[in-house]
């Protein structure tokens, strides 16, 4: 069959690996695939964003469908998140179609952005429950109000860099949220946290298609590999030592994002 020959088994390979890693760690597959297709297959990074949010829109959709049936979703935080987030996304996607996404220039500025964003990953999950400790008091202090705008500001963050770098909607969203909403159980966090990534990742990845940054056969063969390597990775996730594998995927998350920074 045609489609058949249009698969890159190497791509599908590495998929499901990414897609194994996601399913024992929750991290975001935009952290572990934008710099794979950057650094080892030599994507232009703008290719490599436009592809991972579709497959992240894509991939996301079934996590959503699966907390909205548990009710692990609070829509009142989407909301809010999707407020900042939809505008800071179509003013990014304004600017890159503005300015192209093929130039020299564009590549170093996305792949810096990406560098940062994997950096800002790491330092979520290395340092999350010390950050939480820290700013524990915080939440106590805001409004309703101030608690509302600075969830907002959040979203708008996240529609910029998602927009331009395709990560941190994961690790760097949850970990905020975490901290505006003590109260709330992780699992709502969580779920609404996958829930909002799923309109912003798939209306910035219509913005990428539009501009001519999407690899559709590449798009194809990493979603063969990464479907059934998240199912099995979620699988086997309580038999995995987080304690273990988590920072030392913070730690190569961290050394990525300072190659691609310096």
């Amino acid at each position: 069959m045609t489609w058949i020959h249009a698969v890159n088994w190497l791509y599908s390979a590495s998929g499901f690996a990414v897609g194994m890693l996601v399913g024992f760690t929750g991290v975001g597959g935009g952290s572990l695939m934008t710099p794979l297709l950057v650094l080892l297959f030599g994507f232009h990074p703008a290719t490599a964003v436009g592809t991972d949010l579709l497959y992240a829109g894509l991939t996301k959709s079934g996590g959503t469908l699966v907390h909205g049936r548990n009710r692990t979703v609070d829509w009142r935080i989407v909301g809010r998140l999707a407020c900042g987030s939809l505008p800071g996304t179509g003013v990014t996607l304004l600017a890159l179609a503005w300015f192209g996404t093929g130039t020299t220039h564009m590549a170093s500025t996305i792949s810096l952005a990406l560098g940062i964003a994997l950096i800002l990953t790491a330092v979520s999950l290395l340092a999350r429950t010390w950050l939480l400790a820290r700013l524990a008091g915080l939440s106590e202090r805001l409004t309703d109000r101030q608690t509302l705008a600075l969830t907002v500001m959040l979203g708008l963050f996240l529609g910029v860099m998602v927009s331009l770098t395709s990560v941190g909607a994961g690790a760097i969203g949850v970990t905020v949220l975490l901290v505006l909403y003590p109260r709330m159980p992780t699992v709502r966090i969580v779920g609404s946290d996958i829930a909002h990534a799923v309109p912003l990742t798939l209306v910035a990845g219509a913005g990428h298609w539009f501009v001519g940054a999407v690899d559709w056969p590449l798009l194809g063969s990493l979603l063969i590999g990464s479907l059934p390597g998240i199912a099995i990775g979620s699988h086997f996730a309580p038999r995995v030592p987080d304690r273990v594998l988590r920072p030392l995927l913070a730690v190569t998350l961290f050394i990525v994002g300072a190659r691609l920074v310096f």
